[in-house]
């Protein structure tokens, strides 16, 4: 067998992806490949996407998602988006079916170019994000970031949007704080049984907000649709916003809604930029345009 597939550099928003295309295949990318992957400047990515062949609730595609630390992810907005408009570059169609982790997951490309997921339905429940303990009232738990008694971050909203969440909200600008300190050990804490994202999140317009993200397995990013999504749907909770918004990650921007049936629809942009081969057992690469 060929060890080689195609692959395809892309970024939503600055989120860095790498969509691989498996669909010839019936193995799998190995995190050993992917740790490899991102590890090099050319193809160091936020989420690897391998697209699989069509599945009994995904006619489109199986999409198995990779951090760039080799450790799986239940989601990937910013990721789905690069697969649809990868999939449109071969086939030209702009309604697509996908399945992960077991989940469906519809997308599409709109005629204006930007590209719209529906993320599904947000959790709330303490044991559905999870957390190691009961809170009846996840829109805001206690948790403090910064010295006892004086901390410079407190109560977080928490949520799953196909994974777990934990947004800060912030008086001053996003790019103040510490993220890559406390980010990694907030990522880690006895909380958070499955790990967390983790987002600083500030209020710039009546539905407008900034963030910053703390990726679960891949570290700051530019851009998480799923923080984005996450931080739509607690600040709409807690009477901040409304229902639509214009979320500003450091890459760009997204337009979240959370619909009246309450699931979660994000649009946004996806930009190509190189094509190669790659084995997808060990990682090694060849760019080819």
């Amino acid at each position: 067998m060929n060890q080689n597939i195609a692959f395809a550099k892309m970024n939503g928003i600055g989120n860095k992806i790498i969509v691989a295309d498996m669909r010839a295949r019936a193995d799998h990318v190995t995190p050993a490949a992917a740790i490899a992957l991102a590890a090099e400047t050319d193809t160091h990515f936020d989420q690897l996407m391998a697209v699989h062949g069509p599945g009994p609730i995904g006619k489109d595609a199986i999409i198995e998602i990779f951090n760039s630390d080799g450790s799986k992810a239940e989601a990937c907005g910013n990721g789905t988006r690069c697969v649809v408009q990868w999939l449109n570059r071969q086939t030209g169609g702009q309604d697509f079916s996908f399945e992960v982790e077991g989940q469906p997951l519809k997308a599409r490309l709109n005629d204006d170019g930007s590209i719209s997921v529906n993320m599904g339905v947000p959790r709330f429940e303490w044991d559905q994000i999870p957390l190691s303990e009961e809170f009846a009232d996840t829109s805001g738990i206690e948790l403090e970031v910064g010295p006892l008694g004086d901390p410079i971050l407190h109560t977080p909203s928490v949520a799953n949007i196909g994974n777990p969440h934990v947004i800060f909200w912030a008086e001053n600008d996003v790019n103040t704080y510490a993220l890559d300190k406390f980010g990694p050990m907030l990522e880690y804490h006895p909380l958070f049984p499955e790990r967390v994202n983790v987002t600083i999140a500030q209020q710039v317009g009546e539905d407008e907000l900034t963030i910053r993200t703390w990726e679960r397995g891949a570290g700051l990013t530019l851009a998480c649709g799923s923080a984005a999504c996450a931080a739509a749907v607690c600040a709409a909770r807690l009477g901040k916003t409304s229902r639509k918004v214009r979320i500003n990650p450091p890459g760009g921007s997204l337009d979240i809604e959370w619909r009246d049936d309450n699931f979660i629809v994000m649009t946004g942009a996806a930009e190509h930029e190189f094509d190669g081969v790659m084995d997808p057992l060990t990682g090694a690469w060849e760019r080819r345009s």
